[in-house]
């Protein structure tokens, strides 16, 4: 890290910004997926031990700059409340005099979470003043939300303008620790694992890895771009016709890249008994692929279990439905087995580690989706290039 980490921040007596990622989801005023929150609490608690006043700071959901009950923070302060062992305080808005008024009152070991900060337009805008506004609450800035580190925003980068300190926290520490690792620095064999719909969502981060692994295996619907591109009969599978040129040219320049032999079929998404298997390259016309067969099951799964560094973003098939989940599950398994630093990208494939029941055999299940797919792209983060450099 050529940043600074919370650990070199003088953190007692204090006021500490934390902007965290609680855009988790909730169902009747109830956290229904804490994750976020706990992989958040090792930086709060820090920050706890050492005397300071912490001040929490979060989007969820899009509300679109306008206040919604719906998207309102204060069930998650519940949540956090009974994870952390103490009162959290939530502060019905992010700025203005109330909030001013409540962080002058807090000392030492209170934690105060503030509204969602989404209820101001001015927050996705990346507006100056805003910024300022949450900047004047605390000297000192920590993001800790890897989720949003993709984003320049006013709470991921237009606030450091306004701190005398901004550093990594301790779950940002560990995102960008294992992501540099297996880009930079992988014990080899490498193997990355693409799924998802679209090869037009992971051009950049093909094109990045192509360099880098021994091997890349693809799956999900962007396999049958790259099988149509190659002459293969897709039938109505989800495809990018316009991107076959670029998957031709993908192919030719990366020998690593590793397509399906088989698929699971069907005539629909809902139509879970009529799915049989077939040759990828050979999806009758009125049929589409859903999942990876089971030789391509066992090929990828002898891939991953020879490996050393997994990193896998996107799923093998539908896998809400039973049959066409074998793929995404057996692959997960695969990689839990493997004994390789593994490290899961977000979303759907750590949904999909969660099922298979491995979540905690694998090294790293990533917070954010979006993001781990910009970091393996080679992108800079704003969140991440606006901390204040260790030197």
């Amino acid at each position: 890290m050529t940043k600074l980490i919370v650990r070199d921040l003088d953190l007692k007596g204090n006021r500490v910004f934390i902007r965290v990622d609680f855009n988790v989801p909730i169902k009747n005023g109830k956290v229904q997926d804490d994750l976020r929150i706990l992989e958040s609490l090792p930086t709060i608690q820090y920050a706890l031990h050492r005397g300071a006043v912490v001040i929490l700071a979060s989007h969820l959901g899009r509300p679109k700059g306008k206040r919604d009950p719906e998207y309102s923070l204060a069930p998650v302060a519940a949540r956090l409340s009974e994870l952390a062992g103490r009162k959290v305080k939530f502060v019905p808005d992010c700025v203005g005099p109330d909030v001013e008024n409540a962080v002058a009152a807090a000392r030492a070991g209170d934690v105060l979470l503030l509204e969602n900060l989404r209820f101001h337009p001015e927050e996705e805008a990346n507006d100056a003043r805003f910024a300022k506004k949450l900047g004047l609450l605390a000297p000192l800035y920590v993001n800790d939300a890897f989720g949003s580190a993709h984003r320049a925003h006013a709470s991921t980068e237009g606030i450091m303008h306004y701190v005398e300190r901004a550093a990594a926290g301790l779950l940002m520490e560990k995102e960008l620790r294992y992501l540099g690792d297996a880009l930079e620095r992988p014990e080899r064999p490498f193997t990355a694992i693409l799924g998802g719909a679209k090869i037009s969502d992971k051009i950049e981060v093909i094109e990045n890895l192509l360099g880098k692994v021994d091997h890349l295996l693809i799956g999900g619907a962007m396999m049958f771009t790259f099988l149509k591109s190659q002459g293969g009969r897709v039938g109505r599978s989800l495809c990018e016709d316009d991107k076959l040129a670029l998957a031709g040219d993908l192919l030719s320049r990366g020998c690593h890249i590793v397509l399906p032999l088989d698929a699971v079929a069907s005539r629909s998404i809902e139509d879970e008994k009529s799915a049989h298997v077939v040759p990828a390259g050979a999806i009758a016309d009125g049929e589409m692929g859903l999942d990876i067969g089971p030789q391509t099951i066992s090929d990828y799964s002898r891939i991953i279990r020879s490996s050393r560094t997994i990193v896998w973003n996107g799923p093998m098939g539908v896998f809400e439905k039973e049959a066409f989940a074998a793929g995404t599950l057996s692959i997960a398994r695969a990689v839990a087995d493997s004994g390789a630093v593994s490290i899961v990208g977000g979303g759907d494939s750590a949904a999909a580690v969660a099922k298979a029941g491995v979540a905690d055999r694998v090294s790293h299940v990533s917070t954010g989706g979006g993001a781990t797919l910009e970091f393996l792209a080679g992108r800079t983060l704003p969140g991440v290039a606006a901390l204040s450099d260790r030197n």
